[in-house]
């Protein structure tokens, strides 16, 4: 297992959740693998053709991303891992957004810091947060995941049709009576 791969309970969460393997052209590759293949990208942004060879050939990682982009997956395994996360109560759901900026004086950058936080008396133990790690990792890799392939889509429809570009361009080059 590489550096940023799915651990075993994380994987372990996930497998119930993935669809089932092609019926019409065979059995999928590794789910597991082509996932990690696909993290590999995200995380380093890398080219597709230059994915290492541990997550087998890239253009089944590549389409197996854009199948899951297309359809639906990724928002759906999302989707399902946060409704996990919120029914343990481990996400805050209260977002406060301000537009406010205060700069700061250009002599606040050597400011003193905070004295360290006295250390607990022996024998007491300092209160955990009861967090699971496992569905909290899972579901900020997948946030990622999804990101990425919102951010493929939007630039294709934000930009101009071909045809109007040239005709512009045609219209420039014309010349004035």
């Amino acid at each position: 297992m590489g550096r940023g791969d799915l651990t075993n309970a994380e994987w372990d969460r996930l497998e119930s959740l993935l669809p089932r393997g092609g019926a019409r052209g065979g059995r999928w590759s590794d789910h597991r693998r082509v996932i990690n293949g696909v993290l590999y990208r995200v995380r380093t942004g890398v080219q597709w053709r230059d994915l290492p060879e541990r997550f087998g050939p890239w253009e089944t990682v590549y389409k197996r991303h854009r199948r899951w982009s297309a359809d639906g997956t990724w928002q759906m395994l999302l989707s399902k891992v946060q409704v996990a996360e919120d029914a343990a109560g481990h996400i805050d759901w209260d977002v406060s957004v301000d537009s406010t900026a205060v700069r700061a004086h250009q002599h606040a950058a050597g400011a003193r810091k905070a004295p360290p936080a006295a250390a607990a008396p022996k024998g007491v133990r300092a209160r955990t947060n009861q967090v699971d790690p496992v569905l909290r990792k899972l579901s900020l890799r997948l946030e990622e995941v999804v990101r990425s392939a919102n951010a493929w889509d939007a630039p294709a429809a934000a930009s101009p049709p071909r045809s109007t570009s040239q005709q512009t361009d045609d219209a420039d080059r014309s010349p004035s009576s």
